[in-house]
Order: C-alpha cells, then structure tokens, then sequence
C-alpha cells in the first residue's frame, strides 16, 4: 500500500447531493444463499425507486466479477476481497448521493461488517433475502445446486462452504412466504418510515 497519497476533499459535499437530488442516500445490501430471490428483489426495488424519481444503481455479484473483480476466485479470502472492494465501490455510490442496492450471498458476517464500518450508522441497510435450502435448491435458476452436488463446483455456499444468516439485520425479507411486490413494498416502507424518501409509510 502506498504511503504517499493524501486524501482530497471534494467541492461538492455528500450532503449537497442529497439535497439537490431530495433523498438520503445510503447502502442497500441484500444477503443471502444463492437462488434466495436476492437478485429479482434488489432490481424491482431499483425499477420502483426510479419510478420515484430517486437516484439508484444495482451492483450484481455476477455482473462485478465479469469486470470489477475478474481476478477473483471462491476461495474464503477471494470472497472477502470480492466484498471488500464492492463495500468500497459501494461507499462512492453513498457519496455521491444515491442508492446503491447490492445482491451478493456475502456469506460471511464479518465481511459484511466491515462493509458497515466504511458507511455512516444510517448509511447501512442490510436486508437479509431468507429462504430456505430446499426451496433455493429446488429453484436452482443457474443450475450451481446440483453441480455442487455432483462436485463440479467446490466451496459452494450452503452445501459445503458455510452461510453465516444475519443476526440483526435491518430487514428481512422471506421471499418463499412473499411476493416480490410484498418484498419491494416492504423495503420501500422501512425506507419512508426512516424519512430516508419522501412519502406516506
């Protein structure tokens, strides 16, 4: 790590884009096993937030490793990395005054956490996407459950790599119990009620 390098303090501050764009801005960051909804989830929270004219954009799992984290591997210091880099990517999105909604198993508590500490306190909204199993395998959407089972793939979350559930998280969403409108209409709430959007909760 370079040692000659002095943070630069912008002209235009985190405050004054939320005030310019009228909204609060801060990390959406779903969690959960693979085929949990997580995905689905986070993109039809992003289309209803931009309906309502609120700045936002999705970072994908998937899609940041075909680019950002290429060089990664599952290994369980890939994976920290992998989420080490997207909770700073993340915090750029903050300071810029929108949303950033994120879907990755993030399966370990205490990456997570690291990424909470980048943020301010109200700046962090982990929503845990729970679903059982059975029912993630059943869905299999990529077809990974049942390659990790006949052992193509290897450290795969759930089966034989561990997925560490949130303990307190700010929301969790049961997308086996609801609807993907029930699920959005859930976190658009938890949104108004913390006045971090305008409207009626």
């Amino acid at each position: 790590m370079s040692t000659n390098i002095v943070w630069h303090h912008t002209t235009i501050t985190k405050e004054d884009r939320r005030k310019r764009n009228g909204h609060h801005s801060c990390v959406l960051w779903f969690t959960g096993l693979s085929g949990s909804g997580k995905s689905t989830v986070a993109n039809a929270v992003s289309k209803k937030l931009f309906e309502l004219g609120i700045q936002n954009y999705v970072l994908d799992g998937d899609n940041i490793r075909h680019g950002l984290n290429k060089d990664l591997g599952f290994s369980a210091k890939d994976r920290t990395e992998n989420i080490r880099r997207i909770g700073e990517v993340a915090k750029l999105f903050v300071d810029s005054g929108q949303f950033v909604l994120t879907a990755f198993i993030s399966p370990f508590a205490q990456d997570r956490e690291l990424v909470r500490s980048l943020v301010e306190n109200n700046e962090f909204i982990e929503i845990y996407v729970k679903c059982p199993l059975e029912e993630c395998e059943k869905r299999d959407p990529k077809g990974l459950y049942k390659k990790a089972r006949n052992g193509e793939i290897r450290d795969f979350t759930g089966i034989d790599s561990p997925y560490e559930e949130p303990v307190s998280p700010e929301l969790t969403i049961e997308t086996h119990l609801h609807s993907i409108e029930e699920c959005v209409n859930k976190v658009i709430a938890y949104l108004r009620d913390r006045h971090f959007i305008k409207g009626e909760s």
